[in-house]
């Protein structure tokens, strides 16, 4: 069932606050924003290399977008009502949370964008990590395409090098799958990244 997308104001002043702020002092550039689907569930899929992806993803776009954060921020007094309102919902790490990848399906089915990560988490050197099972297995449940994203200069913030994010067409997952395809999948994106 399509559903009208709708952001509440914390979303959308958040937003213009880090356009603002990526435009002016991170130069930032975007390419291929087009490639976004102008309605119905996505997988958006970029590369992680820092805390600000999410709201770099996110600012560059229209739609608005939900994404998974790790349980224990939500219980942190103020932060967690605040990332509440700007579209995250909880994830347990380090275990397979069904009720949030439940969640996860939910949304993508219900015609809304989702971020998720092939790597499943941040890499440390600032190169492409090990594909994870969780967007694959988003994508193939869903029956939603995944968007590749290749983000640069993220994890050099404090050096103030120039930020560029670049959206690549989408990656359908197959009508028949299987487990095994999950990781493959994500795979298959960061592939995709890899040459972007």
């Amino acid at each position: 069932m399509q559903i009208k997308e709708r952001a509440s104001f914390l979303f959308l002043f958040g937003r213009q606050v880090f356009r603002i702020m990526f435009s002016l002092f991170y130069r930032w550039h975007i390419e291929g924003v087009e490639n976004v689907p102008k309605s119905g569930g996505a997988i958006i899929a970029p590369n992680h290399m820092s805390f600000f992806d999410p709201p770099l993803t996110g600012s560059a776009m229209k739609r608005p977008l939900y994404f998974m954060a790790k349980k224990e921020l939500f219980d942190i007094p103020v932060f967690g009502w605040i990332i509440r309102q700007t579209n995250a919902f909880p994830v347990k790490r380090d275990s397979q949370d069904m009720s949030a990848m439940r969640h996860a399906f939910s949304l993508l089915e219900q015609g809304h964008l989702l971020l998720m990560f092939p790597e499943g988490t941040r890499s440390k050197n600032g190169r492409l990590g090990k594909a994870r099972a969780g967007s694959g297995m988003a994508a193939c449940n869903a029956q939603a395409p995944l968007i590749p994203v290749k983000i640069e200069n993220t994890n050099l913030m404090l050096k103030f090098r120039q930020i560029r994010i670049k959206y690549g067409t989408p990656i359908y997952p197959p009508k028949n799958f299987a487990k095994k395809d999950y990781v493959g999948l994500s795979q298959k994106v960061l592939d995709v990244v890899s040459k972007m």
